[in-house]
């Protein structure tokens, strides 16, 4: 899978290094050096995959990636020194798919791009119909969201979390389970990501995300979407 990926790395060897990878696989591969021309590219021309360091100068990746997220919802994998479970979170707080710690081997790295972009791809087979449930509609052929007739930006996890929940309203999906669906048994993520995720999404399709009435917390288990009506078309 050929895609265009745009590496945001102020380390010129380490931009090398990894540009070197990404083209051996026959990726296009655009390198800048701070969060402002990462900003600027991704703008320019939206690339099928950011590859984003954390610690770069002026504006830091955790910024660009609070910036473009939006306005976009291109994966994001973020690559840092920062490795304490808080700045993970924080990192998938702010909308990256996924975060790797420096220092890193290259061939993981390019495992993880890999995996993204799989799950980035668009399903395939026939097309189904919206699915609904009260005034939240999930369309997986256009990844649009919708709460009544306003649009809903999700990031690419999110998206996959929450038509996995809307396609069974009312069914109760594990941490694990939601885990498997989001980022695939090549996941490298840990199941408190998935709360991250959950919240988010609270604060993007519930009138109150403090008492949430959609996307409600099952305790001991995990999550489900109140239930309603299944599909329509």
């Amino acid at each position: 899978m050929c895609a265009y990926v745009l590496l945001a790395e102020d380390d010129p060897k380490q931009a090398e290094l990894v540009r070197r990878y990404l083209s051996h696989e026959q990726h296009t591969v655009r390198v800048v050096a701070d969060g402002r021309s990462a900003i600027d590219e991704v703008r320019r021309q939206r690339p099928d995959l950011l590859v984003l360091d954390v610690m770069m100068p002026g504006v830091d990746g955790l910024d660009v990636c609070r910036v473009l997220r939006r306005e976009y919802d291109l994966p994001v994998l973020m690559v840092t020194a920062r490795a304490s479970a808080d700045d993970k979170l924080l990192g998938f707080d702010l909308g990256a798919d996924d975060y790797l710690t420096k220092p890193y081997d290259p061939r993981e790295l390019m495992a993880r791009i890999r995996s993204l972009l799989r799950r980035s791809q668009p399903a395939s087979g026939p097309a189904a119909p919206p699915l609904r449930t009260g005034d939240l509609t999930v369309d997986v052929l256009r990844h649009e969201v919708w709460v009544g007739d306003k649009p809903v930006a999700c990031t690419p996890a999110e998206f996959r979390i929450l038509s996995t929940l809307v396609g069974s309203p009312g069914q109760v999906f594990s941490r694990a389970q939601l885990l498997e669906h989001a980022y695939g048994l090549d996941g490298f993520i840990t199941e408190r990501t998935i709360d991250v995720h959950v919240r988010n999404l609270r604060k993007k399709i519930e009138a109150d995300p403090a008492s949430p009435e959609l996307l409600q917390t099952v305790y001991g288990i995990g999550y489900k979407v109140a239930d309603g009506r299944r599909r329509a078309g």
